[in-house]
């Protein structure tokens, strides 16, 4: 592997012309193709194999041309006070407001709350449910302008108008301004770390080109792949945040070769057959953790993963081809302000570095320093105990929204449940008499604890499935709804046998309700997976079975501490305000299998730059404990770097006003820090001063059969860099 990489910089840095043209011609390929192709419109969101999916598939199929999938609005009123809303004026106004909204050129049906009894029993608040036929996302900005304006114009006569639903969506916004903070901190960061504002500029352009790139790819494919705006939000996230690390860790190797005295294409290409190894590794680990979300079966995700895998895998080949190239053009500008006066200083010895105290300090107090550590994560876990999971509704939306307030104003006329009604299908085909089965389904549901109302079946054409909407007592996201879901369905298998009908539930609550419930049963095998196939990976890596254990467990606990957070702020509401979430409630299902993905890869990341070093050197003739030092000497700057600057890029998106983003830039970058600071370098070099020799044990069977990956790059060493076994002499020729 390092020969190969070696040879592959070497060439990036002779043809340097030809590289970078071809990744700008890349660039503006996607570029073009992006700019080109048509609007993607709303990814579908589908849960293949669920109850909840298979009912709504069973209406598409006996209730054709209702558009399913399309926008829908609810235009809440409500009477000024000691008013109600069947009085002659407001009256009047509701109509005439219902009369606009059906004008609209995307319309395709408006009810009439008072034909519809759309009315709360006190008169104050009444409703108009409003259809169209495309998907929110795919809504005209004149259709949204105009249910805007036609709600004001009510409110102008009096009346208080909100409006609910997922018309009024667009697409999901970043960052915004958050990000290019985020960035600004990652230069600041870039700047301090290498000194040099040329080899600053390297890491942030290629990133930038990497994640143009990628992104641009995912915006042509959209429309054809089916994937929304979150997925190239995923992409810019990650993308950024690795582009940027990969980049640096090649070109901060790249200046310490110079300084050993190395011409520049020597240095490059030992730099990207050294620390392009462990880049290869690092992308590959986080690859697999993106990839293997497709084992969940929810294409939504898999569509995710599976982009992001992809601006993973761009953002490592700039980073092994680009970054050599641009070093070609960069020369000896990349070096340090004040490198060469201190070269020259050779008199004065150089004082250990803040990451080699520390390391030192760890090596010699292994066991109070990972008791710390580790009781530290796990009292941070503590919250993680409470998780409660469900999925975004307007309910979670901020009270200064207006489909909040419209979500608040229905729940105050109607009951909490009216925000979340069940769908129960009952499909009679097979039945006799369905419609003696659909009134037996409508006598058990009406008999049920936690039902406020239940609706007179309505039939197809055929007559032979019926659509019976249930209005629970409780709001959708509580536990009471979600129990009437089971309850619901767990009287469906009497019912089959007494009248050969099948009875599913779906709807909104519903599908949430199975999409957590199948997040869940998909979390173990998906840790398996992945943590398995990059165990594998790191045994290979390191040639040790302890490592990649600790490494695995050390994951664990960063996951979990980072999900307690999540619980503390956007559950629990701590620090709630300085942050900016203004609502909280149950953490977003896909969030904890989702991190287990993403922080699985990222934290890998740390563990292959950072033990690698300390591998180097354990194999170069050193001791565990003086190996351990050293990997810090020379890593430790460069890591830390690495995640400050990996949680900036995350930490821009806590300002986007989509609660998913916000929630899983926190989430990221939480962990990131934790991983980073926590367990690489504090609980990492503990277990590996206690465990001595024997972490770097692996049974000599293994050992033949494994592929010598030599990342060390132990193939790239000349007899000249080996001039004899004294250890401090092989401690300095190690150095980069």
């Amino acid at each position: 592997m390092a020969t190969f990489l070696y040879r592959l910089g070497r060439f990036a840095f002779r043809r340097r012309h030809f590289v970078a043209l071809f990744w700008v011609a890349l660039l503006t390929l996607a570029g073009v193709a992006a700019a080109s192709a048509p609007s993607a419109g709303s990814t579908s969101f589908s849960i293949p194999g669920t109850e909840a999916q298979k009912a709504f598939d069973l209406l598409d199929q006996r209730f054709p041309g209702t558009s399913s999938n399309g926008a829908t609005a609810r235009v809440v009123f409500k009477a000024p006070a000691g008013q109600k809303m069947t009085d002659a004026g407001n009256k009047a106004t509701v109509e005439k407001t219902v009369k606009e909204l059906s004008d609209g050129s995307e319309v395709t049906s408006v009810d009439d709350p008072f034909k519809a009894h759309a009315v709360s029993k006190d008169g104050t608040v009444a409703y108009a449910s409003v259809r169209y036929g495309k998907p929110g996302m795919e809504l005209k900005d004149a259709s949204r302008t105009a249910l805007e304006n036609t709600a004001q114009q009510a409110r102008d006569a009096g009346l208080t108008v909100e409006v609910g639903g997922d018309a009024l969506q667009s697409g999901a916004q970043a960052g915004g301004a958050g990000e290019v903070v985020g960035l600004v901190i990652a230069a600041i960061v870039l700047v301090i770390t290498l000194g040099s504002l040329v080899a600053a500029g390297l890491p942030l352009l290629t990133a930038i080109i990497g994640v143009g790139i990628g992104v641009s790819t995912i915006t042509a494919l959209a429309k054809a792949l089916d994937l929304g705006d979150t997925t190239s939000t995923l992409a810019l996230m990650i993308g950024l945040a690795v582009g940027i690390d990969y980049a640096l860790f090649i070109v901060s190797r790249y200046r310490g070769e110079l300084a050993e005295g190395r011409d520049r294409e020597e240095a490059v290409g030992r730099a990207v057959g050294t620390s392009g190894s462990a880049v290869v590794f690092a992308g590959l680990t986080v690859v697999i953790a993106l990839a293997g979300l497709s084992v969940v079966g929810v294409p939504m995700l898999t569509k995710m993963g599976l982009a992001a895998a992809g601006t993973v895998v761009v953002a490592v080949l700039i980073a092994l081809t680009m970054i050599p190239a641009l070093l070609g053009y960069a020369g000896r500008r990349v070096r340090a302000t004040g490198e060469k006066r201190r070269a020259k200083a050779t008199d004065t010895p150089e004082k250990p570095g803040l990451g080699e105290r520390w390391a030192s300090f760890v090596v010699r107090r292994p066991a109070a320093v990972l008791l710390l550590g580790v009781v530290g994560l796990g009292a941070v876990a503590v919250p993680a105990t409470q998780l409660q999971l469900g999925l975004p509704d307007d309910g979670s939306q901020p009270t200064s929204t207006t489909q909040r307030r419209a979500y608040d104003l229905l729940s105050e006329g109607f009951g909490p449940g009216f925000n979340g009604p069940l769908m129960i299908v009952v499909d009679a085909k097979a039945s006799n008499t369905p419609k003696a089965a659909a009134t037996r389904v409508t006598d058990e549901i009406k008999g049920m604890k936690d039902v406020a109302a239940v609706t007179p079946a309505m039939f197809n054409k055929a007559g032979d499935t019926a659509m019976i909407t249930v209005i629970p007592s409780s709001k959708p996201s509580s536990t009471q709804t979600e129990d009437l879901v089971h309850g619901i369905r767990g009287k469906g298998a009497a019912i089959k046998a007494d009248t050969d009908a099948k009875v599913l539930v779906t709807g909104t609550t519903a599908m949430n309700i199975d999409f957590s419930q199948k997040l869940n049963d998909a979390l173990i095998p998906y840790l398996g997976l992945v943590v398995g196939l990059a165990f594998l990976l790191l045994i290979v890596v390191f040639r040790s079975i302890l490592v990649p254990l600790k490494a695995a467990l050390g994951f664990l606990l960063s996951v979990l501490g980072a999900l307690g957070a999540v619980v503390a702020v956007f559950q629990w509401g701590w620090l709630g305000g300085l942050l900016g979430v203004e609502q909280t409630g149950p953490i977003m299902s896909m969030m904890p299998i989702f991190m287990v993905g993403v922080v699985f890869g990222l934290a890998m990341d740390y563990e292959v730059f950072l033990v690698t070093r300390m591998r180097e050197a354990y194999v170069h003739g050193e001791t565990p404990g003086q190996a351990v030092v050293t990997g810090f000497r020379h890593s430790a700057r460069v890591v830390a770097a690495a995640a400050v600057i990996m949680m900036a890029v995350f930490g821009g998106f806590i300002s986007s006003s989509e609660s998913m983003i916000k929630m899983i830039g926190f989430g990221l970058a939480i962990a990131v820090f934790f991983d980073a600071f926590v367990v690489r370098m504090a609980i990492v070099p503990a277990v590996l001063a206690l465990l001595g020799k024997k972490a770097w044990w692996l049974p000599k069977w293994l050992d033949r059969a494994l592929p010598n990956v030599d990342v060390e790059g132990e193939g790239l060493r000349t007899p000249g860099d080996t001039k004899d076994s004294d250890p401090d002499e092989e401690r300095e020729l190690v150095r980069a």
